[in-house]
Parts: C-alpha cells; structure tokens; sequence
C-alpha cells in the first residue's frame, strides 16, 4: 500500500466530506477512521478507485459517529430529565374519561350507559337496573353508543350533567349493589367539586358523603339490611355529616336548585334527626314535591308516598302510592311497609314475600323475607 497516495488522497477526501455536510472536526476524525481502515485492506486488496473508496468509507464513519453522539446526548438527556428520588406524582385522568366518554355524538342517556359500561366498570344488568329497563334493552342502548362513537375522534368532552349522572349511578350501585364504587365515585366528585364551581355539582357531593355517612350502620354483624329507622346513629359518620351539610348549604343559598340540591336536603333531613321519632317528615314531603318537579321521577314519588306515609298517615301513604304503576321496582315492598303500618298484617305479610321474589339482590331478598316471616307469625297469633 502507497503511504504517499494516501496522505496526498486525504485533503481530497476531506473537502468531500464538508461538502456533504460535515462539519471540519467530524469530518476530519472520519477521514482518519478511513485511513486506518485502508492500512487494514488495502494490503491485500487496493481498491480501483482509491479516492472514492475512501469518502465512501469516511462517510460510512461519520454517519456512525453521529448517530453514536445523537443516542449518546438522549441518554443523558434522559438522565437529566429523571425525576428525583421520591414518590412519583400521581397522574389521574378517570374523570376526564367521564368526560370523554360522554360525548356530543350521544344521546345523554346513551352516554351515561356507555361511561358506566366502559368506564365505570358496571355490567349490563346493574346498568339496567339503575334504569329500570330490561337487561337486553340496555343491551342494544351500549352497542348503539359503541357503534355511534366508533367513527368519531374523542377530542369533544360531553357536558357536565351528563357526568354527574354517571356519577350519581356508580355511587348509587356502589352504595347498595354488587361492585363498591361508592369511594371512587365520592373521590370524583370532589375533583370535580375542585375543578368546576357549580352548585349541582356541589350538591351531589353532599348528597354522597350524607349517604355515605351512614354507610356503617346500614347492615348488621351478619349481613342483614338495617332500616333507617333502626340504624344505631351512633355509627353514623358525624364528620362527614357535617361536611356534607355545610356544602348543601353553600349550594343551596346560591338559589339555583337542582336535583342532586333537592336530594341532598332529604338526605339532611334525615342526617340532622337526633332519632327516627324526630325525622321532620312534613319538611321531606316538601323537598320530594320539589325532586318530582324537577325531574318527573316514578322513584321519586314513589319515595314521596312513603314520606307521606310518615308525615299524614299510613292510608295517605296508600292513596299517594295508589297513583303509581305496581311494576315500578320497590312498590310493592313500600305496599308492605305502609300496610303494617296501618295494622293490616296479612296483607303485609303477602306483600313483603312478593316482594322478596322481586327483590334486586341477595340481601334486600332476606331482608323483605323475614319481614314477612316476622308478620306471618304475628298474624297467626
């Protein structure tokens, strides 16, 4: 191999390499990295063209070394962007899929179905439900949603009703059903409450934590549902009573009323009775006219005929309930219960069993039976 040839080949080789794009540092190293290549070869095997096996092989060289600096400065990029030791923040994005999910496109009780489906983690038959619709009605209500938004980008978040009633039907299946959601659904709404100054969302916020708050009371050592009028108020959460009424207040005194306000008050109602003598029923009958107003509700006068019953009697109760559909789910267990009340208990007894076979889970079933076991064996007496 000719020494000279290489050293008098090498400017040559240099200034195609600038030409290219290299700078004069780079391109040198690159060059030297040639030449020693061509010691290796050419020994043996001297190329034709000398001049471009070079810039070939000095290029080859530089690209490499480029591209060896290029990953070498993001590894220390990312190195220096690492977050210190410590805990890591926590990212959360489950109420902006609330939001997402129930998009423009739907139908807002298409939306809530989809969000509780998708997102909320309930099944078709708790959704149902909620709704009080047969399970393969809701069904096809998914499927529609999941067909209507297959085509569409999810970059145009639903509004916020809509969110607060996906809210409100995990809290209440997490409450009283099979999946306990009812803490994530509360850890939601404070988010949203933080976010979003608005008194509805306030409201359902107080309504939660005044629910929630006599959560340990509601059943007994060995399952069983316990009524609010016989719960130990002793076990009732006192705090979040408290803060639940003060943030209803807040609301309330904006004078925009709303549904969650309306039943937030109820619940308050209750939450403020020292005992269940002392529950200001007439006061709860006004809020229930109030909840019918606003929403039209076939469970809301339902519960408006058992408020009647305490307020103006177990026969008023009765007229009251007379009004409704006997399919609506729970009417024949407040049959039952306005029935006793007024001193009928054979028909009560018959009608707290119909309702234990209709009951929607396990433990309103045994509750709903051995009430009617209690006063079939009273009756008999």
């Amino acid at each position: 191999m000719d020494e000279v040839l290489l050293r008098g080949l090498t400017p040559g080789v240099l200034g195609a390499l600038v030409r290219r794009g290299a700078d004069f540092a780079a391109a040198e190293d690159a060059v030297q990295d040639a030449l020693v290549e061509a010691v290796r070869v050419w020994a043996d095997d001297e190329p034709r063209d000398p001049k471009g096996w070079l810039i070939t092989v000095a290029w080859r060289k530089f690209l490499d070394a480029t591209r060896a600096d290029t990953a070498r400065r993001r590894r220390e990029d990312r190195v220096e962007e690492e977050p210190p030791p410590g805990p890591a923040p926590t990212l959360d994005d489950t109420l902006q899929l609330y939001f997402l999910c129930a998009h423009p496109s739907l139908t807002p009780s298409s939306a809530v179905a989809l969000t509780l489906r998708a997102v909320g983690g309930l099944t078709t038959r708790q959704i149902a439900q909620a709704y009080l619709v047969p399970e393969a009605t809701m069904a096809q209500r998914i499927s529609r949603a999941k067909r209507t938004v297959s085509a569409v980008r999810f970059d145009k978040p639903g509004d916020v009703a809509t969110v607060l009633r996906v809210l409100y039907l995990v809290f209440n299946e997490g409450y009283s059903g099979d999946v306990d959601l009812a803490a994530e659904a509360i850890r939601l709404t404070r988010q949203l409450a933080a976010a979003i100054d608005h008194p509805e969302v306030a409201g359902l916020l107080a309504l939660m934590l005044l629910h929630h708050a006599r959560r340990a009371a509601r059943t007994a050592p060995d399952g069983g549902l316990v009524p609010l009028a016989e719960q130990d108020r002793g076990r009732w959460d006192t705090e979040a009573i408290v803060e639940g009424i003060g943030i209803l207040q807040a609301a309330l005194a904006r004078d925009r009323l709303g549904e969650f306000q309306a039943q937030a008050a109820v619940a308050a109602l209750h939450a403020d009775a020292p005992t269940a003598e002392e529950t200001d029923w007439v006061q709860i009958v006004e809020w229930y006219d109030e909840l019918a107003r606003l929403t039209d509700s076939p469970v809301v006068r339902l519960n408006r005929a058992v408020a009647v019953g305490e307020a103006d009697g177990p026969r008023a109760g009765l007229a009251a309930l007379a009004a409704l559909d006997d399919s609506l789910p729970r009417h024949t267990a407040v049959a039952a219960y306005l029935h006793e009340r007024d001193g009928d208990l054979a028909t009560a007894a018959r009608l707290y069993a119909e309702a234990a076979h209709r009951a929607p889970n396990a433990a309103e079933r045994d509750h709903l039976t051995r009430q009617a076991a209690r006063l079939g064996a009273r009756a008999e007496r």
